[in-house]
């Protein structure tokens, strides 16, 4: 009987080594799964691209980009300083769910850096989540806050999404013909329509208090009504204004509308989020160019490009020099 327990004893300690071996190879999978799916997909798109627009030269695009009149480039600027600064008000509404207090300018600035680095960086929820830990660490609020702030920043993206998506469905279910090939109103009316419910049940759920959700040891509470309203406010005029940018980029021959612009880029900035993509590099364009399949192509390519240069690529440059500065002065203060 002594032994057999010896021998138990013996086996449970490689039992335990090899179960902890597994949990971190399996943790190390996972770490590396995402991008590499994220990289995967910006091949296989590029290929995409390629043979969609191999009949398209540099100059082409060139001549596109030429072709945008002042007008175009000045209201496209416009609706990305509209786009990050509600983008700011993200953050301002978490702020105010979890009762912190911290200057509106910090804020600003945080929020403008934190999104033009996930955008390009991809996996916005994570890098958001260790960026703002950083920034926010430094005005007194714990991890907890910070996951907190995260996760009402995300909801009300997804909320906004599932708004602006429900009504576009609902109002222009001709949309899923760009991508299905065949009509399906009543199928895209309901889903809609499914949405817009989604919605209203996040509503309900605000207004009768229910109880918190618990996740990962902190509890997250449904934000108070006026918090909500502020959502639904500030959430979908970021996607309003992000979709105009490339509508004000776009030619008018073949220009279907903004309200079709609008889904399309909701289409595609929804795939490109799914494909963990950095900077959905490729995704977006190949999703974009299908939606508007009956546009020339080198007006849409040109579009795209003024998006990715006042949505991406201008904010990412202003948001490293805000880091430097940011890491300069705590360095000089003596914190780390």
């Amino acid at each position: 009987m002594r032994g057999n327990i010896g021998e138990s004893r013996t086996f449970s300690r490689p039992l335990g080594r090899w179960a902890a071996t597994h949990d971190e190879n399996s943790m190390s999978w996972r770490r590396y799964l995402w991008p590499v799916i994220g990289i995967a997909a910006v091949i296989f798109s590029l290929l995409l691209l390629w043979h969609e627009l191999r009949g398209i030269s540099i100059d082409d695009v060139w001549d596109g980009i030429v072709a945008i009149p002042t007008r175009g480039w000045v209201l496209a600027a416009l609706s990305s300083v509209v786009a990050y600064a509600s983008l700011a008000g993200y953050d301002h509404i978490a702020l105010l769910h979890i009762g912190k207090k911290v200057s509106w300018l910090f804020v600003t600035f945080c929020s403008f850096t934190t999104y033009a680095l996930s955008h390009n960086i991809g996996g916005s929820v994570f890098s958001g989540a260790v960026i703002r830990y950083r920034a926010y660490g430094t005005r007194g609020l714990t991890g907890q806050d910070v996951g907190i702030l995260v996760a009402i920043c995300w909801i009300t993206f997804v909320l906004s999404s599932l708004l602006v998506g429900g009504l576009v469905l609902v109002f222009e279910p001709a949309i899923i013909d760009r991508f299905s090939g065949a009509p399906h109103h009543g199928l895209a009316i309901a889903a809609g329509t499914a949405l817009l419910i989604l919605v209203g049940a996040y509503i309900f759920g605000s207004w009768l208090h229910l109880k918190p959700l618990k996740i990962a040891g902190f509890q997250l509470h449904y934000p108070a009504l006026p918090i909500v309203a502020r959502q639904l406010l500030i959430g979908p005029i970021e996607l309003l204004a992000a979709a105009a940018i490339i509508f004000f980029a776009l030619p008018l021959a073949g220009n279907p509308g903004y309200f079709v612009i609008l889904g399309v880029f909701l289409v595609s900035f929804s795939v490109a989020q799914i494909s963990h993509a950095p900077g959905g590099l490729g995704v977006f364009e190949v999703v974009f160019l299908a939606g508007l399949s009956q546009m020339d192509p080198v007006g849409v390519l040109a579009a795209l490009l003024v998006f990715r240069l006042f949505y991406l690529i201008i904010p990412l440059l202003i948001a490293l020099g805000v880091v430097l500065f940011f890491e300069h002065s705590q360095y000089s203060r003596g914190e780390t």
